[in-house]
């Protein structure tokens, strides 16, 4: 048997907790964007505990792999994944303690999820994360925001899971973030858990805040398509959506991937696009961008080769 087929042997063998996975899997179904191969194996566990187990396999057998949460802001290559992906949306369980306005949240939940626990709670600072379609983990690792709203604003401390097998947890000055940015991008860990610092609020403001984001997200933004969200980072000094609009590229596409004619800041999947498509678009906006404003603008989604 080789690798893979051991490792199927292995999930099967451990009866608590409880793992899912499939073999042969295409990437495509998992990932908002609709685009990529077949994965070796997809594996989602359901808890630390069974997490910590996969990884300790993956990393003693010497198993390639990655982790995602919702798969977001991801490109799955073409030709799949030689290899394990770990999804942790059912790493999902969130805590509230109202009487200190805080929240425990694990990895895997949506941030629509938790920020409808939030305002169930009345309590307000996550307003801005209801309809960005990302998991916490993610959001963290990218201190993800829309709308005046970024993580960092509400965050406390985070857990995470060392890639040598130990769990941390640290406090918010260790996380080090900014525009987009956290340590977690540095530090190769897996983030388990955050808490988050919230304030008091009426049920009717907060929900009023939510659905003027979510009308205002589906005024601007092509939720009709497949996407992977925002492309680009703002350049300091450019909203970048705003440029490239500039430079007549609305509707501009290569194969099934297209800039969206709503926002210049997203590329769709209008029509079974590939990964080489929107890599290839992708490289085409920044080379126009560099030519006619003399910036490089920095890629935000994440392509992931075989």
């Amino acid at each position: 048997m080789n690798k893979i087929d051991l490792l199927e042997k292995y999930i099967i063998e451990i009866s608590e907790p409880q793992i899912s996975f499939k073999r042969n899997a295409p990437l495509s179904e998992y990932c908002s964007f609709g685009i990529g191969g077949k994965a070796d194996i997809i594996i989602w566990p359901d808890s630390v505990k069974s997490l910590k187990l996969i990884i300790d396999y993956l990393q003693l057998n010497d198993i390639r792999y990655d982790i995602f949460g919702n798969a977001s802001n991801v490109l799955f290559d073409d030709s799949g994944f030689s290899g394990a992906i770990i999804f942790t949306t059912k790493m999902n369980k969130v805590e509230v303690f109202p009487e200190t306005d805080m929240i425990i949240a694990e990895c895997g939940v949506s941030l629509t999820h938790l920020s409808n626990v939030a305002l169930n709670n009345n309590l307000s600072g996550l307003e801005f994360a209801y309809g960005i379609p990302g998991s916490l983990g993610g959001a963290v690792f990218m201190n993800a925001g829309a709308y005046g709203g970024q993580i960092s604003d509400v965050l406390s401390s985070s857990t995470f899971l060392s890639r040598n097998g130990n769990i941390f947890e640290i406090d918010y000055d260790c996380h080090f973030f900014d525009y987009r940015k956290s340590v977690f991008q540095n530090n190769n860990s897996i983030i388990l858990s955050s808490v988050f610092k919230l304030n008091k609020g009426s049920y009717s403001s907060i929900k009023e805040i939510m659905l003027h984001n979510m009308s205002e997200r589906k005024k601007k933004q092509p939720l009709e398509y497949p996407s992977a969200g925002s492309v680009f980072k703002r350049y300091p000094g450019y909203y970048t959506g705003k440029i490239i609009e500039e430079l007549g590229l609305k509707g501009f596409s290569v194969g099934g991937a297209m800039v969206s004619e709503k926002h210049a800041g997203f590329i769709i999947n209008y029509d079974n696009a590939s990964a080489a498509d929107v890599m290839k678009l992708i490289e085409i906006i920044k080379a126009k961008v560099k030519d006619k404003y003399n910036i490089s603008i920095e890629q935000e989604i994440l392509y992931i080769p075989n």
